[in-house]
């Protein structure tokens, strides 16, 4: 079940220099969903993930998280907002244990010991937490910046590849905890990747992107019947290569 809109992007555009990286993009993700952001390379995905974290300002519209413009009063839910990428490296000399410890002093987390040991433990991390984070593998590096991102019990949770790099049954494992975590807590989240199986497994609602612009929405199950295709995959191609398989018509 979903409440009132957690995200929600009005006619938002990003260029860079003559670039135009991201077009009048509209769409509101609903409160205590899981939805994907879909599209090849140069969709504009990541785009909109830093605009949404403040790391990036749009050139124009309005971006809100919980109700709130993040342009002018970001500051407001920053505390009620984290985010997890394989792609942005944690400090490389501190050990995992401190780096974690930064953040959750950051985030105001009291028992702050007791948390790290609740997330250690959820996220298979505890053998090295005592290691330097530039001696870990692709894999466990994941998985750190995954505890990283759940310290302060997000309302909204940003997620870019959340699986990279995992094995199978960690993957599987990690996509339990994070469906957990939002039956949980109500959290919402929004999650950008290229692992199909795990967008069929995990999320309630689909948003597909291509050029910049949102082409196309639904849950997964929508998706598979009106595009008549048996994978989330086939469709991701459709969409990525404009095959003109159905409409470009968006749906309510």
């Amino acid at each position: 079940m979903t409440g009132p809109a957690a995200i929600e992007l009005q006619a938002v555009s990003k260029y860079y220099e003559d670039v135009l990286a991201v077009d009048a993009v509209s769409f509101s993700v609903g409160g205590g969903s899981i939805c994907a952001l879909l599209g090849g390379n140069g969709a504009g995905k990541t785009t909109v993930l830093s605009m949404l974290l403040g790391l990036l300002l749009p050139s124009s519209g309005r971006l809100a998280i919980l109700g709130t413009d993040m342009r002018k009063y970001r500051y407001q839910v920053l505390d009620r907002i984290n985010f997890s990428s394989p792609y942005v490296d944690l400090p490389q000399r501190l050990t995992v244990r401190e780096n974690l410890s930064v953040y959750a002093r950051l985030y105001g987390i009291k028992q702050l010991q007791q948390r790290l040991a609740v997330l250690a433990g959820q996220l298979d991390i505890t053998a090295f937490m005592d290691r330097a984070c530039g001696s870990l593998s692709a894999g466990q590096k994941t998985r750190v910046a995954l505890a990283k991102s759940l310290l302060n019990r997000p309302s909204v949770l940003l997620l870019d590849e959340p699986t990279a790099s995992l094995d199978p049954d960690t993957a599987a494992s990690i996509r339990q905890l994070l469906r957990d975590y939002q039956q949980d807590s109500g959290a919402t989240l929004l999650m950008a990747t290229h692992n199909m199986l795990e967008v069929e497994r995990l999320c309630d609602d689909v948003i597909m992107m291509r050029s910049g612009r949102v082409v196309d929405r639904g849950s997964p199950d929508f998706l598979l019947q009106r595009y008549g295709r048996a994978t989330l995959e086939d469709v991701f191609i459709d969409v990525a290569r404009d095959t003109g398989r159905v409409g470009n018509a968006v749906p309510d």
